[in-house]
């Protein structure tokens, strides 16, 4: 079946999904933006049907079956709600809400009208991950220990960048702990039941840097570190008790190395490709609305949620609107 999405916003990562729908169906259905001209623009660069310039006038398009939320995150929670209360499935960016309050809001919503929420977060959806969940689970590599996850981007200082602004959700958290969360909890048995954090601020008062653990009750940890005003390679390890998982450029990856600690022996595990991530994330979106499937993704982005909220929670650090 082919599913019509509606897009909200034009910037630039609704460029990347404007790219991705179009290989994946040769057209858009809709798009909607608070300028009228900046949709029109939209539709004329990527074969869009209608051009709104509201999001009540999309969402009261029936013809609409999908919407993707591409606005900043501070945004996300309101436009899904009335989103999910026009009946429609909604694809959202990461972060897909700033806190689990919301989250959870929206989820009780989803299930009341059978509808499906899905997120941004493109390691959820490569297929590099899905095979290696698969070796992780075959119990060849042996009980998972320990996660290691770094992200690091250095952001240019700009205080009135919407980064470092509190006024809409900015901070290394949400922006790229939000990656390496999910990371950690994809290949963790279950979700953290112990979280320890401490964080540097930068000058407006958003966390630049942090340190963040997680203990769950299998034993697993996850140790993680972000920056946002200094570089960091982008890796993930997952050490099992017979081999560890070295994974570069983790969200978007499509290749990762497993080395046995036996013998040094390696093995590169390849699948996927980096340059279609957003493509993987269409596919998946539809297949979870004709499949009535997509629970196991869903448990991930809830639990990822919880705990970025139990970290901001402990930081004492709350938005100026939460």
């Amino acid at each position: 079946m082919a599913y019509n999405w509606g897009i909200i916003g034009t910037g630039w990562i609704a460029h990347e999904m404007g790219e991705a729908l179009q290989k994946v169906h040769g057209e858009i259905y809709a798009v909607c933006d608070v300028s009228l001209e900046g949709a029109k623009a939209y539709a004329a660069e990527f074969d869009v049907q209608h051009a709104y310039s509201s999001l009540d006038e999309l969402l009261a398009d029936d013809k609409v079956d999908i919407v993707y939320v591409a606005t900043p995150h501070n945004f996300h929670y309101e436009m899904m709600k009335q989103s999910l209360e026009s009946n429609k499935h909604v694809f959202c960016e990461k972060a897909i809400t700033v806190n689990d309050r919301q989250l959870e809001e929206c989820v009780a919503t989803a299930k009341e009208r059978n509808l499906v929420i899905s997120d941004g977060v493109t390691l959820l959806h490569m297929p590099l991950y899905k095979k290696l969940k698969d070796i992780v689970n075959s119990g060849i590599l042996g009980k998972v220990k320990m996660v290691q996850v770094n992200f690091g981007s250095c952001k240019e200082y700009d205080v009135n960048n919407r980064f470092f602004s509190k006024e809409l959700a900015g901070g290394a958290l949400l922006d790229i702990g939000v990656y390496a969360t999910s990371f950690a909890r994809f290949f963790m048995s279950s979700k953290a039941n112990v979280v320890l954090t401490t964080a540097n601020y930068f000058e407006t008062g958003v966390d630049e840097s942090s340190g963040i653990i997680l203990k769950n009750s299998d034993d697993e940890m996850a140790v993680m570190a972000l920056t946002m005003r200094a570089k960091q390679p982008k890796r993930g390890v997952v050490s099992c008790e017979d081999a560890y998982i070295e994974v570069n450029e983790y969200p978007r990856a499509d290749k990762a190395t497993i080395t046995y600690t036996s013998d040094g022996r390696q093995e590169v595990i390849e699948a996927g490709e980096s340059e279609r991530a957003l493509e993987y994330e269409v596919q998946d979106m539809e297949a979870y609305i004709t499949n009535q499937s997509g629970d196991e993704n869903l448990e991930y982005i809830r639990d990822v949620m919880a705990t970025l909220t139990s970290v901001r929670n402990q930081w004492g650090m709350l938005y100026p609107f939460e």
